[in-house]
């Protein structure tokens, strides 16, 4: 990230630091009456945080310096392919999917990695592997590429499919270019609440948070909240999974305005867009 600097009195904008957020998807357990199985995972984040404190979340973060992929530990589309989808770089398409795919290992648990060729279950001695593999990624002890090839396995790219790019508005003191993957949990492992920076965690109806936004019992940024109302309109995880892979992605930075009792996320090209601002909080419960 590039400091602000000075210019005549006028801060120059932050230059956004690339980030990776991943929708984790599933089918619930159990549906309630009317609903649909469609659930995604969460985490409201340390409200002592310097981005995003207290902000409900999907998992997600930078990338870091370690996440230059190893093509032979690559499944699936590879970083050219990646690029031409995000509209960036190829080496830089591929340090989004490998930090998509280290931050929900580290933040979630879920490893998006097999044998070659083989399924995404993870076996009980593999899993004790990992699981101190996790420590040591959280700790930066170890990339995520050396975690594979110490496992023997192949990071699955083909899991991944891009929901949008957001970038964090210039007002912002820290600013991230963040691409949205989606990702349906690979059948045999769980999400967990295991990171320390979230103060809970867990699976979510969208409805249900947007409820829960609504009536100002969580907080949501703008691409958090325009995702949500995106995909609360699709009954389960394989069909948003679906239309993700038949989205345009494009760079965009989202405001928010009020429409009545709504807050509206506004993006560039809407009529609305010049007038709208960064961040609001809902306007009390909904009558």
């Amino acid at each position: 990230m590039v400091r602000q600097v000075s210019t005549g009195g006028a801060a120059e904008p932050v230059v956004p630091r690339p980030a990776a957020t991943v929708l984790l998807l599933r089918d619930a357990p159990d549906v309630p009456a009317g609903g649909t199985p469609l659930q995604v995972f969460l985490q409201r984040r340390v409200a002592g945080m310097a981005f995003a404190g207290g902000m409900t979340v999907f998992p997600g973060g930078g990338v870091d310096p370690g996440d230059t992929p190893d093509p032979s530990r690559w499944a699936g589309p590879d970083a050219h392919w990646w690029g031409r989808r995000l509209v960036c770089e190829p080496e830089l398409a591929g340090a989004l999917v490998q930090a998509a795919v280290r931050e929900t290992f580290e933040e979630c648990g879920v490893l998006l990695a097999a044998p070659p060729g083989g399924r995404t279950t993870v076996d009980p001695v593999l899993a004790g592997v990992l699981s101190q593999g996790r420590e040591d990624l959280v700790a930066r002890r170890r990339t995520l590429a050396d975690l594979l090839a110490a496992t023997g396995l192949v990071l699955r790219a083909d899991l991944l499919h891009a929901w949008a790019r957001w970038i964090t508005p210039p007002s912002n003191p820290r600013r991230y270019d963040t691409v949205f993957f989606t990702a349906i949990v690979p059948a045999g492992q769980e999400a967990d609440a295991a990171t320390t920076e979230a103060v809970e965690a867990g699976w979510w109806h969208p409805a249900e948070a947007l409820d829960r936004w609504q009536d100002g019992e969580i907080e949501l940024m703008a691409p958090t909240l325009r995702t949500l109302q995106q995909i609360a309109e699709f009954p389960d995880a394989a069909s948003v999974h679906a239309a993700a892979a038949r989205r345009v992605v494009t760079p965009m930075i989202p405001k928010v305005r009020r429409d009545g009792s709504r807050i509206v996320v506004v993006i560039p090209g809407d009529p609305e867009y010049a007038n709208a601002v960064d961040h609001l909080r809902p306007g009390g419960r909904r009558p």
